[in-house]
């Protein structure tokens, strides 16, 4: 079953697709703003955004979909059709559909982007004395017990488990997961990787798991 990430405002319509979709076998988290996306972002198979919504524009919240997921593809739906609009959206989405639309065709899209997008999502991940299970999102160590993490420490950690070998600098990562600008100085992000790290590494002080690169951010190698 393919989960599909939709944000919409219009309640009517909303309801109306989410019904259609979830006919079709589809399991739909169905969002009325972006304010949330940073936190589901990570089970979808493929996102339909509205451009209009409140607080931050269906663009915004693409752009940053894509700058931090790029292997989601992102289906955009607007009531805005000009040429400028559409431009726009392309220049991050995969497809772009304009209100009204019939379900079929809506339908049919999706199919196409998920065909093109198609994931190999591993079922489990090897890092030191950690096993991640990507699909169950669960963390078990070495020793067989389960690690438990509370809901941003997951975030941090899957979005560092997401791009391995990559050095993010705190400004990604902050604004990867709370999808806030990052306010130079602001001491949350390392408060909340020191107890990350008291829960996932074996000796929280000579960290093997989450590597700090002075002066950079943070790297996980694989």
């Amino acid at each position: 079953m393919k989960n599909i990430l939709y944000v919409e405002d219009d309640v009517e319509i909303g309801q109306i697709v989410n019904e259609d979709l979830e006919q079709r076998g589809y399991k739909v988290r169905w969002l009325t703003s972006g304010n949330r996306v940073g936190e589901v972002i990570g089970e979808a198979d493929i996102v339909i955004l509205d451009v209009m919504l409140p607080g931050l524009d269906g663009f915004t919240v693409g752009q940053r979909i894509k700058r931090n997921h790029p292997d989601i593809p992102i289906l955009m739906l607007s009531a805005r059709t000009s040429v400028e609009d559409k431009l726009e959206g392309l220049q991050f989405a995969d497809d772009y559909v304009t209100k009204p639309f019939h379900p079929e065709e809506l339908a049919a899209r999706i199919e196409v982007l998920l065909r093109r997008h198609r994931r190999a999502v591993p079922d489990a991940i090897q890092i030191g004395h950690l096993t991640i299970h990507m699909v169950e999102n669960r963390i078990v160590s070495s020793d067989g017990n389960e690690i438990l993490l509370t809901a941003k420490q997951h975030q941090i950690f899957m979005y560092l488990v997401r791009h391995p070998n990559q050095i993010l600098t705190k400004e990604q990562l902050y604004e990867g997961v709370w999808e806030e600008p990052y306010m130079d100085g602001d001491k949350t992000l390392m408060v909340h990787i020191r107890h990350l790290r008291e829960k996932i590494e074996i000796d929280p002080s000579t960290p093997t798991i989450i590597e700090t690169i002075r002066g950079i951010g943070y790297r996980v190698k694989q």
